[in-house]
């Protein structure tokens, strides 16, 4: 890998279509409305977007159940809209990355009703069927991760068929090469159309077991987990086969210029590391989760960048991920002060971050109300706080009647309550702004070939503080934040002669040149150019 590469260099902002930007004004996001909202993205300074799924839906997941990979569900528009966002993001110099579903269809998708059909039907076997136990229960033990069995019984065959998440998501039999194959022609569709790549959700489970074994118990499942987590899914995801699958994927992406593969991914770095396939065939970006659900503990921190810069196999490029539509929000999880810190740290780690949309104006997860409620997951398994509506809520635009979103009166899911004061118009006039800070730290990074493409180097500091170098030839860069809630007393490195503040967390913090001895505030993070031989300037004799 040259290091050239676009996604390498990239900032990644992911968009959850729903609540983005409304257009039509039916209170639900399109894309349209993203379309409107490019020049606020390129004037942030991302590189890439990757939407969230927009394809023909029954919405029983809000898309995560596709009904045809090959058109937009009229919630969110047409073809022809997907097109017109297409060439204004190029037009922008935005890349465009789609999520892409293969493990589930929906119930509703024409293979799957074929395969209903009957056990004889040509494309039964594009789909997991078995006969019941010998009890006349399910065939094995395996659970749904949206709770109960993830087998559901069809009357009319007396069989049952997989499901890993809801009944009306049927797993697709990826061990069947007409599968694959139809799968892979999905892909080359919207190829063809010049998106850059995907994000394929759920990668580590596309192949089962092919003896149908019962997971073991999970002796350490975690307090409040969902249901799944009463069993290792030993049987269920991360089969040694999946990066056969994985491998045939790149080859479909690699057939066309400068796209990339990303795949998600919610397994342990010494197992995620191994999806980036044997000579680096597989995904170009296994998305790394690692700092989600981390403590926000300086030492935790540390460990976590070492294990993995030290897992990564040779030329594997790195890659952050610390929010989505999945988790609570940053700012919810940190607060509003250590989430500033978040972006220091997503944006100056080695590798390719995202951003989850919101996240840079610090947005925070909004309480729903019960008759408000639209994840299936809360709906199935309520009371654990499992659900993923308060993360997903409307993009806040400005101080204006729904933030902006929509002309409706009533969105999707509900505003959030201090959306007049936690918008982008407001932060963008706002020189100590949460978005002042993300829009300054892109714009350093593009600025600084340290912060891309740049080597990694943790640095000794106190018990609550974490730092680290990024270096290019010629060129250092010291990165610094200090987790507690007291002032540090910290030093420049030793080969250090002088040094100066690129960047503060603290918009109090003058700008310019550091004393080798310095003090970080608590919560403050610092970005410092060191001026040593590597970077001083040459002599007249040179």
């Amino acid at each position: 890998m040259s290091g050239q590469e676009w996604w390498k260099r990239a900032v990644i902002y992911q968009i959850y279509p729903r609540s983005f930007q409304d257009a039509d004004g039916d209170g639900i996001g399109d894309l349209a409305g993203i379309a409107q909202r490019l020049d606020y993205l390129s004037w942030l300074g991302v590189d890439a977007i990757w939407i969230s799924p927009f394809y023909t839906s029954p919405m029983k997941d809000f898309g995560y159940d596709i009904q045809d990979y090959r058109d937009v569900d009229p919630i969110f528009g047409t073809l022809a809209d997907f097109d017109a966002l297409a060439a204004r993001a190029r037009a922008l110099g935005l890349k465009l990355i789609l999520d892409f579903v293969p493990n589930h269809t929906s119930d509703r998708h024409p293979w799957f009703l074929e395969s209903r059909q009957s056990p004889a039907s040509a494309k039964r076997d594009w789909y997991i069927w078995r006969d019941p136990a010998a009890d006349g229960g399910p065939p094995t033990n395996w659970l749904a991760e949206f709770g109960g069995s993830a087998w559901e019984y069809d009357e009319a065959s007396g069989q049952y068929y997989y499901h890993a998440f809801l009944k009306e998501q049927p797993d697709l039999n990826w061990r069947n090469p007409e599968v694959r194959a139809a799968m892979y022609d999905a892909m080359r569709f919207w190829l063809e159309r010049g998106v850059d790549g995907f994000r394929v959700d759920v990668m580590w489970h596309l192949i089962k077991d092919d003896q149908f074994r019962d997971n073991p118990p999970n002796p350490a499942r975690p307090p409040n987990a969902g249901p799944a987590n009463a069993l290792i899914p030993l049987y269920t995801a991360d089969r040694p086969e999946v990066h056969d699958i994985v491998r045939e994927m790149r080859a479909v992406v690699d057939a066309y210029p400068e796209r990339v593969l990303i795949g998600e991914i919610w397994l342990p770095t010494d197992r995620l590391v191994t999806y980036y396939g044997h000579d680096l065939r597989g995904a170009h970006l296994p998305f790394n989760f690692q700092l989600i659900g981390a403590a926000w503990d300086a030492g935790v921190i540390k460990e976590i960048v070492g294990d993995y810069e030290k897992a990564l196999p040779r030329g594997g490029w790195p890659n952050w991920v610390m929010g989505n539509h999945d988790k609570g929000r940053i700012a919810s999880r940190l607060g509003p002060r250590q989430a500033r810190l978040a972006m220091l740290l997503l944006l100056t780690l080695r590798g390719t971050p995202t951003l989850y949309y919101g996240d840079e104006i610090a947005m925070r997860d909004v309480p729903i109300p019960p008759d408000r409620v639209c994840d299936p997951y809360e709906k199935n398994v309520p009371g654990l706080g499992l659900g993923r509506d308060p993360q997903r809520t409307p993009m806040q635009w400005e101080d204006a009647p729904q933030a902006g979103f929509t002309r409706a009166s009533r969105s999707w899911l509900p505003i959030a309550a201090d959306a007049s004061t936690v918008n982008v118009a407001a932060q963008r006039a706002a020189p100590a702004s949460m978005l002042t800070l993300v829009h300054r730290l892109i714009a350093l990074r593009k600025a600084e070939a340290a912060l891309t493409i740049g080597d990694y180097g943790a640095l000794d500091a106190p018990e609550r503080v974490v730092m680290f170098l990024r270096r290019v030839p010629g060129r250092r860069l010291l990165i610094a934040l200090n987790l507690g809630e007291s002032a540090q007393s910290l030093s420049l490195p030793g080969d250090s002669r002088q040094a100066t503040t690129l960047l503060s967390t603290d918009p109090e913090r003058p700008l310019g040149d550091l004393a080798p001895a310095f003090t970080l505030g608590g919560g403050e993070g610092i970005v410092v150019l060191l001026a040593d031989r590597e970077t001083a300037p040459p002599s007249p004799a040179a």
